[in-house]
């Protein structure tokens, strides 16, 4: 990793780590909606440096967290694999980014609503759907309107290459 990279995992470490502590009420309960999670769209465009960050923030965050050892590393898990995965899936601009969103929103809603239903002893069925619909919003909506934003801006001032690797 070069400086430039090395700087941006530590951007999106510190902002993913802020945003989900800041904001802890809507953060860490089963029907939860991680304004922070907007971020995971970025990967798409950003890449390993950004996974890396997301993914070391994400263990920050879930420490402050109070729901212990299985968040800390469960979400850390979901949130390296979803942003891995589309990042993948989207690297080569062959794919629309809406894929990988929806890849996101999938993946989290699966690993994170497993163990929430576990943790809060609520149905599987139930810790799903209401970790899809927060993260649908965060990621779904929030990280959409965000990547339609920035993409352009990012590429044109040259944070990122526009080839990929």
């Amino acid at each position: 990793m070069n400086s430039k990279e090395i700087s941006l995992t530590c951007i999106f470490a510190a902002l993913y780590a802020i945003g989900v502590v800041f904001l802890a009420p809507f953060s860490f309960l089963p029907i939860q909606v991680r304004i922070a999670d907007a971020l995971l769209p970025l990967s798409i465009i950003f890449g390993m440096p950004v996974i890396i960050g997301l993914s070391l923030g994400t263990v920050v965050a879930n420490v402050f967290g109070g729901l212990g050892f299985i968040d800390i590393i469960g979400g850390t898990v979901a949130n390296f694999i979803a942003t891995y995965v589309a990042w993948k899936i989207c690297r080569n601009n062959k794919v629309p980014f809406i894929v990988g969103i929806g890849c996101q929103i999938v993946i989290v809603s699966m690993i994170v609503g497993v163990y929430i239903a576990y943790l809060f002893n609520l149905p599987i069925i139930v810790g799903i759907t209401d970790l899809f619909i927060g993260t649908f919003l965060s990621v779904g909506v929030l990280g959409s309107i965000l990547i339609v934003i920035i993409k352009d801006r990012v590429q044109s001032i040259g944070i990122i290459n526009s080839k990929k690797k």
